[in-house]
């Protein structure tokens, strides 16, 4: 089956996971969420909250599918559009970071490494917006609450099931990730992860680079056969070098 990563848009929306369409956990603030008693329409509000938030600010999420369904996806918004984020012992996130709130998985990904491909994909979007670093407060469990062997895969839950240990991020999965720990707590820690778009510059330099030596190889063996290796005097040779030698870097 297929796997495809993709941002979420205005009109994705409906293609959420049922939990992630009706989850307000992050989004709407805890003291209103609780004197509506479960009376509020969730999903409206959800969508309103990411409908504001990608119209304000761009894209905040990243979904995954495997086969056409729905597999995951990863939400994160600057904190400041976040209510939940100023509630907690480690807060607030960092003023300069943008905060990645959810990182859920459907059962159908239990055979992908999809976590780690959500986040990458934030990573790789923030650092294209010039956004200095992602944070994100993990959870720490007893390791007992955790049934499945990733803690990010939940099964089928319901909008009054929204709650600490069903919408947050699990502090060992941001730990694996490479996210450094920036206010400690045993329960709700605060992670880091630095972005820096000169690693990822650099990646795409090289392989326009190595693509470039490739054409010029293969170009050089081409006339090497059309006129003959002994007619083919060393600046051809040069020539070939001289692509990916610095007139692509000046350029």
């Amino acid at each position: 089956m297929s796997v495809h990563i993709s941002p979420l848009t205005l009109s994705g929306i409906d293609d959420l996971p049922p939990h992630v369409r009706r989850c307000v956990f992050w989004e709407m603030d805890p003291s209103t969420l609780d004197d509506a008693k479960g009376f509020c329409d969730r999903e409206f509000e959800k969508e309103a909250w990411l409908s504001m938030v990608m119209l304000e600010w761009g894209t905040c999420g990243q979904t995954a599918t495997i086969g056409g369904k729905p597999a995951g996806s990863a939400l994160y918004a600057p904190p400041r559009s976040v209510p939940r984020a100023s509630t907690f012992p480690t807060s607030p996130a960092g003023a300069d970071a943008v905060l990645l709130t959810s990182l859920r998985l459907e059962p159908i990904a239990t055979e992908f490494d999809l976590g780690t491909d959500l986040v990458r994909a934030v990573v790789r979007d923030l650092v294209r917006r010039g956004v200095r670093a992602l944070e994100a407060f993990g959870i720490r469990t007893d390791g007992a609450a955790t049934g499945s062997p990733d803690p990010l895969i939940r099964g089928p839950r319901g909008s009054a099931d929204c709650g600490h240990d069903d919408c947050m991020i699990d502090a060992s999965f941001l730990e694996r990730f490479g996210f450094d720990l920036v206010a400690p707590h045993d329960r709700f820690p605060r992670f880091r992860l630095e972005l820096d778009g000169g690693h990822e510059w650099k990646e795409d330099v090289e392989s326009a680079l190595d693509q470039l030596l490739h054409e010029a190889a293969v170009s050089f063996a081409l006339e090497r056969e059309r006129v003959g290796a002994g007619s083919l005097g060393a600046h051809h040779v040069r020539a070939a070098r001289s692509v990916g030698g610095g007139k692509f870097l000046r350029e």
